[in-house]
Formats: structure tokens, sequence, C-alpha cells
């Protein structure tokens, strides 16, 4: 039985991310790089999907003076958090995105860093991004990183050659990569560029914009 919703199990997780997603670690470089410009003194931050804790260990890293809240469905990925950030500022939630419950008006940062695509009606996925507009404060930022759904089945076949091409690559075996694939659609629900820029114009967020693109992969954040 799955602990959680990703392809690898709580405790392969960390070992197995980079091979499976290309540029993982630039997701949350260039996340924080863009935190450092648009909110460079965050106060309190949430991190939904943050799954074995990486990305806040990174965050904290960078902005020492905030406190963190990770939230997270996975009961096994948050055991591995707590461990990894034992002592830090942070707070930990096991609740999927839009079931939680936090104060309106709570945060400087929102980030979902893949974990949206999970989502796989959009009425499900609308409730999650209007629950992270209703917890940040004004002017504050959310940030997502999602794999999208290319605009063509050409491009969407290309895609997927490139990152079966890349996962190969970076030593995983033929069997696990094709397996993992095989979950885009059944598993994980990309949709279209277009179609993520709508959702956050439409729950009310006043700034959208795509500041990182490759591959499948995209990061779109918006600001209150």
């Amino acid at each position: 039985m799955k602990d959680n919703r990703t392809s690898q199990p709580a405790a392969e997780y960390d070992g197995n991310i980079e091979k499976t997603m290309p540029y993982y670690a630039a997701f949350h470089e260039r996340t924080l790089d863009l935190i450092e410009v648009i909110k460079p003194a965050p106060a309190a931050w949430l991190d939904t999907g943050a799954g074995t804790g990486t990305f806040v260990k990174k965050a904290l890293a960078r902005f020492p003076e905030a406190s963190f809240v990770a939230a997270d469905p996975s009961s096994a990925m948050l055991k591995i958090a707590k461990v990894k950030l034992a002592g830090a500022d942070c707070a930990f939630v096991q609740q999927p995105t839009e079931e939680l419950a936090l104060p309106d008006d709570s945060f400087d940062v929102v980030t979902a860093i893949l974990s949206h695509h999970y989502y796989s009606a959009a009425a499900g996925k609308k409730k999650a991004v209007a629950n992270c507009l209703r917890m940040l404060k004004p002017q504050g930022v959310y940030v997502s990183f999602e794999s999208f759904l290319p605009a063509t089945q050409a491009g969407m076949d290309i895609a997927l050659a490139c990152w079966r091409k890349a996962q190969l690559a970076a030593g995983k075996e033929e069997k696990s990569v094709d397996k993992y694939l095989s979950r885009c659609g059944t598993e994980f629900f990309p949709a279209t560029l277009t179609e993520n820029v709508r959702l956050l114009q439409e729950t009310g967020f006043s700034v959208v914009e795509l500041f990182w693109l490759s591959g499948m992969q995209a990061g779109i954040y918006a600001i209150k």
C-alpha cells in the first residue's frame, strides 16, 4: 500500500527524485531566488505538499528569520521531514492543501512544489489554489511548480520522449522509467500552461506570471 502520492515510498523519495525530475534542485533554487526579490524578508511561509522537508530546509537556510509551516497529506513523508527539520522554526500539518484551515491572511509566502498536479479535477485544484489565496497576506506571493500538458499531441510525444531520455541518463532502469511515465494522466494530471494561468487569474490573484519552463515542468508565481 502506497504511503504517499509520488512514485516512490517516502523512505526512497529523496534518493530517487532527482533521477526522476530533471532540474529538480533548480526548482528550489529559482523559487528561493524569486522570493528574495518579491518578499526579501518573509515572516511566515507555508509549504504545501512539503514531502520530506528538503525544500523547507533550503528555504530556512536563506530565510532564517522566517517561521514555516510544512503541510502534507502523507504521515510517512512528514515523519521524515520532522527528523530533517528537528529544532527548526517549523510546524507540521498533515492535510492536503484544500483542507488546510489555517487563519486568513497568515502567510507572506505559500509554495507548492510538484504537489498540485495530483488533483485529477479542475474543481479540486481550484479549491486548493483558492485556499492558498485565502491564507496569503495582501501582496503575498504564491509559487507553484508543476508538470504541464503540452498544447499538441506531437508536443506531448516529444516531451515524454525527452523526459524518458533524461531519466535513463540519470541512471533509472528502463522498466522503472516507463512505469513512471505511464502515471501521466492516471496518477498525476497535467494541465496546459494556459489552463494553469487562467485558474490563478480566475481565483483572484492580481499578478500571474510564468518564470520557469523546461521539458514538461513549469514554475508560475502569483501575487495576491
